[in-house]
């Protein structure tokens, strides 16, 4: 029997996730909160805004109505920005009437990225806040939504501590194009996914100012150093990120024009005020609140994150990037 699997959120990503799945041979049903944004995927078969190019199949049904979109499905993917995940669990919950629990109901795939601000959770812990006590898996990787939409070979990791269930979301999305290994790590997974989008702000101030490779590599290294810290400090595994959700995502994140946190931080090494920045992106980049959700976090836990607050800095307190750069050249070393 076929399954089914709702999208919410038409975005760049939630649009690639839809054609993946839909590759996958599973049904597909992509809805979006915009009534405008509905009528358009529904009119044209494809996300002008966000995806230009890659026509959506009739296998993927467009809906309007968030109650037809989830029920009777196998699946729910979350794919709106991570300020936006409490709001949204909470519509998708009341909507369920309680028809959630450990073996019934659908499973929810998490591919939210960042830390909220005013509670310092992370978009599992989100959902669980919002009411959310159904099986849950999270989605991570270094998954550039355009490349992913165009078919281009691509590897993710889905993070449940229920093995089956992962192994129903790695049914769900593996391709001949796309691999998607399991982990039980949730937290590594989600800090991993958190933490790199601030990374690759970093990653675009460097190429911004012009810097070289050596400037970027030993950024990021020293940047995974702090996402490790952090993860483990919160019980997540070592290992996690030296795997696809951590140093794989960074690379891809911090290393592409495609990223969008990247353009922000060339943006900003640009002299463009942060909100012009932004604006300029067309969608969020969750690398700029994350910063400041990540500089609470850290100094709660007690971690030292130097990158991350180097980041925040140049965001939210009009330090100016070549006298962050500075700053982080002027720690001391230490032992690495």
């Amino acid at each position: 029997m076929q399954e089914t699997v709702a999208v919410l959120g038409a975005g760049s990503w939630g649009t690639a996730l839809a054609l993946l799945l839909a590759r996958a041979g599973v049904s597909v049903r992509l809805w979006d909160r915009s009534p405008d944004q509905v009528e358009r995927l529904q009119e044209h078969r494809e996300n002008r805004q966000y995806l230009a190019g890659c026509p959506l199949p009739e296998t993927i049904e467009i809906v309007a109505d968030l109650t037809a979109a989830i029920d009777n499905v196998d699946g729910i993917v979350f794919a709106v920005p991570a300020g936006a995940l409490s709001q949204m669990t909470t519509q998708v919950v009341n909507l369920l009437n309680g028809n959630l629990g450990s073996h019934i109901g659908p499973v929810a795939v998490i591919v939210s990225k960042g830390i909220k601000v005013d509670s310092l959770l992370l978009p599992s812990a989100v959902m669980e806040r919002a009411g959310w006590n159904g099986r849950s898996v999270v989605l991570s990787g270094p998954n550039l939504a355009t490349e992913v939409a165009q078919d281009i070979p691509a590897a993710a990791v889905a993070a449940c501590h229920d093995v089956d269930t992962a192994a129903a979301v790695q049914r769900w999305f593996c391709t001949e194009r796309f691999r998607v290994y399991a982990s039980t790590d949730c937290i590594g997974v989600e800090v991993g996914g958190a933490v790199k989008n601030v990374l690759a702000v970093a990653a675009g101030i460097s190429d911004g100012l012009s810097f070289g490779d050596n400037t970027k590599a030993a950024l990021l290294t020293r940047g995974l150093v702090e996402m490790a810290r952090l993860g483990v400090a919160m019980g997540a595994s070592k290992d996690t990120f030296y795997g696809l959700s951590g140093v794989g995502d960074l690379l891809a994140t911090a290393g592409s024009r495609l990223s969008r946190n990247w353009r922000v931080g060339y943006a900003l090494a640009q002299g463009m005020p942060l909100t012009d920045a932004v604006a300029s992106i067309g969608q969020v980049a969750e690398g700029v609140e994350s910063s400041k959700a990540l500089r609470n976090l850290s100094k709660q836990i007690g971690v030292e994150m130097p990158v991350c607050d180097a980041v925040f800095a140049v965001c939210y307190e009009n330090v100016q990037p070549r006298e962050a750069v500075a700053r982080l050249m002027g720690r001391f070393a230490g032992i690495e």
